[in-house]
C-alpha cells in the first residue's frame, strides 16, 4: 500500500521539520495539493513551495492540480520536481491533449474525479492514465467526512481498469484514516492519501507505517 500524506495539513511554519519526519517515515510519496480559489473555495500554495519541498526529500512527490486549466502548467510541475501530475477532469477541456503534455514532459498522469463525477467517463482514456484519483470529499478544504460512495467507485474504477488490461492505480483522497483506509483498500484502492489523520496524530510516523499495513 502506498502512503502519500498531504502536506495541505502539515505545519506550514515548521514545513522543513514535517518533510524531514515524513523522509524517515514509511510514507512512499508526498502528495501536495495546489488550489487557486477559483476551481476550489480555498488558496493553498505554488510551485516555490514545491520546489522547496522537493530540495528537501527524495520521496516522489505527487502534485494535485486543483485549478482552473491546469494544462496550462506543466513545464511549471515538471520544473518543481514532480514525479506525478494530477489533472482534474472537470477542469480539462481537451483531456487526452493534457494527459499527452503531461506525459510529454516526462512525468507520470493521473486524473482527479470529484466526488459527483462518475467513473465511466474515463473509459475512453484509462488505458493512458498512471492513476486516478477518487476525492472522497469534496475538494478544497482538508479534515472533510469520508463520502461512503467512494468505496462503489473503487469498485467500479476497479472493473474499468481490469476490462482495460490497464495498470492505472486507484488513489483516494478526503476522510482517510485507518478504518476508511482500510474499507478503501479492500475495495481494491493502491494508494492513500491522508492529511489530518497523520499530521494531527500524536505519533505521525507510527500512523503512516499503520496506513501502510492495511
Amino acid at each position: 500500500m502506498i502512503v502519500a500524506p498531504s502536506l495541505l495539513s502539515a505545519d506550514f511554519a515548521r514545513l522543513a521539520d514535517d518533510v524531514e519526519m515524513l523522509e524517515r517515515s514509511r510514507a512512499q510519496w508526498l502528495h501536495c495539493d495546489v488550489m487557486d480559489g477559483v476551481f476550489v473555495p480555498n488558496i493553498s500554495f505554488g510551485f516555490p513551495v514545491i520546489k522547496a519541498v522537493a530540495a528537501l526529500t527524495d520521496k516522489p512527490l505527487d502534485v494535485h492540480l486543483m485549478i482552473v486549466d491546469p494544462g496550462r502548467y506543466v513545464g511549471q510541475v515538471r520544473d518543481a520536481g514532480a514525479m506525478m501530475m494530477n489533472v482534474h477532469y472537470e477542469a480539462c477541456t481537451h483531456l487526452h491533449r493534457t494527459i499527452q503534455s503531461i506525459h510529454g514532459a516526462g512525468m507520470k498522469a493521473a486524473v482527479t474525479l470529484n466526488p459527483a463525477t462518475p467513473v465511466a467517463l474515463l473509459r475512453d482514456i484509462i488505458q493512458d492514465l498512471d492513476m486516478v484519483l477518487l476525492m472522497s470529499v469534496n475538494p478544497g478544504f482538508g479534515g472533510q467526512s469520508f463520502i461512503r460512495h467512494t468505496l462503489d467507485k473503487i469498485r467500479e474504477l476497479r472493473q474499468l481498469i481490469s476490462l482495460a488490461g490497464s495498470d492505472t492505480l486507484i488513489e483516494v483522497d478526503g476522510g482517510i484514516n485507518r478504518a476508511t483506509g482500510a474499507e478503501c483498500v479492500q475495495a481494491g484502492a493502491d494508494v492513500l492519501v491522508a492529511g489530518s489523520a497523520v499530521f494531527g496524530a500524536q505519533d505521525p510516523e507510527a500512523e503512516i507505517a499503520a496506513l501502510a499495513t492495511l
